[in-house]
């Protein structure tokens, strides 16, 4: 359940409370808003509503019958804004900007990237993105360049002053992640890896947590529960593309899901068109239904020389189409009270 306090209750009502909660066997994650506090109360015995109610400075109670608590709407109404980087060098996602995150799918080697890195800071895009270990369906594919892709991606990143965001495959590779980038990325296989999603509720670095490419909304909701739960709310969430009967394109990207999302939680919700299509030629015309439909960012692939990618080279946008792209988005984002980042 969730418990709002009313505006202007004491530090000493709010304590009262969330000791009360805990007495009768709640795990309480509090959340200060601009006017009042929440208190999300998960777990403990059946309680009445009234008798938490009752006590000084709550203005009401909620019982929220979704399995998913925190990730709840209720459970801060005002919507969530996640912080990604350091002071001088941070971005928020969640607000007004709609934040681009591009650049390749993997890292191919040092040169290719930092060609990439110095065409997305062209383009005013602030978070690049690039594959160090890749998840690959057939073990003879190209599986990435490891530790030390994500190096290079960190240098490249850092001399052209960007933020990076990159996939992590176990929880093993945790604290060379928390050193080398700024948001990890739980990919689609990896969504319900539990052990995986209780690791990352250990740290304090932002998550953006992918659909599977089964998952229900729900199901999806409740991976991200996980994270919240172990004390990490620093979640986002990426639309990719579902499995659905069609196979004229790489996966059936779920725009429905955006609004969804809006209604259900919380949480910022991403979408990456490129993974949800599979063809560039489809990418355009999905990121601009994306950021119509409400996505606070998107993941877009850009490779300056597609034909001769190791990985995903179709679905990836030349610089020029990119450039096209944004010009495009910069126009459709005013249109929703968005403006493009």
């Amino acid at each position: 359940m969730v418990v709002v306090m009313q505006e202007g209750a004491s530090e000493e009502q709010v304590q009262n409370v969330i000791d009360r909660l805990i007495q009768i066997g709640f795990d309480v994650h509090r959340s200060t808003g601009a006017s009042h506090t929440v208190l999300g109360a998960v777990g403990g015995a059946e309680v009445d509503p009234r008798d938490i109610e009752l006590l000084e400075g709550v203005r009401e109670v909620v019982k929220i019958s979704a399995s998913y608590k925190l990730a709840s709407r209720a459970f801060r109404p005002d919507g969530t804004i996640v912080k990604v980087g350091a002071p001088g060098n941070q971005i928020e996602v969640g607000g007004r900007d709609v934040v681009m995150m591009a650049g390749p799918c993997t890292v191919e080697s040092a040169e290719q990237i930092m060609t990439i890195a110095g065409i997305m800071k062209e383009n005013g895009i602030r978070v690049l993105r690039g594959g160090a270990f890749k998840p690959r369906t057939s073990p003879y594919s190209f599986q990435g360049m490891g530790e030390e892709g994500l190096k290079v991606l960190r240098k490249a990143a850092d001399k052209y002053g960007l933020l990076v965001v990159s996939e992590i495959m176990n929880h093993t590779q945790i604290p060379l992640f928390c050193e080398q980038v700024d948001i990890l990325q739980v990919g689609a296989r990896n969504m319900q890896n539990f052990d995986l999603l209780k690791e990352l509720a250990k740290v304090r670095k932002p998550v953006l947590l992918k659909r599977g490419p089964s998952a229900t909304i729900e199901e999806w909701l409740l991976s991200a529960e996980y994270i919240m739960t172990g004390g990490n709310h620093n979640v986002m969430l990426c639309e990719r593309g579902i499995r659905t009967f069609e196979n004229y394109t790489r996966n059936t990207l779920d725009i429905s899901a955006i609004p969804v999302i809006k209604k259900l939680s919380h949480l910022p919700v991403l979408a990456d068109p490129s993974h949800g299509t599979g063809r560039r030629d489809k990418v355009p015309p999905m990121a601009r239904a994306a950021v119509a439909a409400g996505a606070d960012g998107l993941l877009i692939e850009v490779h300056h020389s597609p034909e001769t990618a190791l990985c995903d080279g179709a679905q990836s946008l030349y610089p020029a189409q990119f450039r096209e792209l944004m010009s495009q988005l910069e126009m459709i984002a005013p249109a929703v009270q968005r403006s493009m980042k």
